[in-house]
């Protein structure tokens, strides 16, 4: 009886809820209510083989600069939801997308982790300014080149 219930619930885990999120442009469009945000939010995104996603999780609510961030609670998600991939993103209040080193740090360690679970981080996005002209909208680390994914 309980496998029966463990392959209900993960037939139910593998149904996308949200778009298809294959560029960073879709990413930052599916997360925009995020620029507005007065304090640095961490998310995961959770994807189907197809990249559809099935469910956006937040995983960590910061301070104005900051949010705590650890592959252990970044991947939680990801397993429960039996993911192919994930895309991560997060916020700067500031406005300014530009990633910090710490950024580039804990992406790094996420695609490490990954390739350990056999689960893949497609990308980290962070998302800027929403006031046209201000800063660039958001980034894509993949797309900038600043991490190997």
């Amino acid at each position: 009886m309980l496998l029966l219930e463990a392959k209900t619930n993960i037939a139910v885990r593998e149904k996308p809820t949200g778009p298809k999120l294959i560029t960073p442009d879709a990413c930052a469009k599916f997360l925009s209510p995020m620029e507005d945000m007065g304090q640095e939010a961490f998310v995961v995104m959770t994807l189907t083989t197809k990249s559809d996603v099935i469910q956006k999780h937040l995983v960590s609510l910061g301070t104005l600069n900051s949010s705590l961030v650890h592959p252990r609670e970044t991947f939680r998600p990801a397993i429960l939801d039996c993911a192919a991939a994930i895309i991560v993103a997060h916020n700067h209040p500031s406005g300014d997308p530009t990633p910090s080193a710490e950024d580039i740090k804990i992406t790094k360690q996420l695609v490490q982790a990954g390739q350990t679970l056999g689960i893949k981080v497609l990308d980290h996005v962070i998302i800027g300014s929403s006031e046209p002209g201000l800063f660039q909208h958001f980034i894509s680390l993949r797309e900038a080149g600043l991490v190997e994914f």
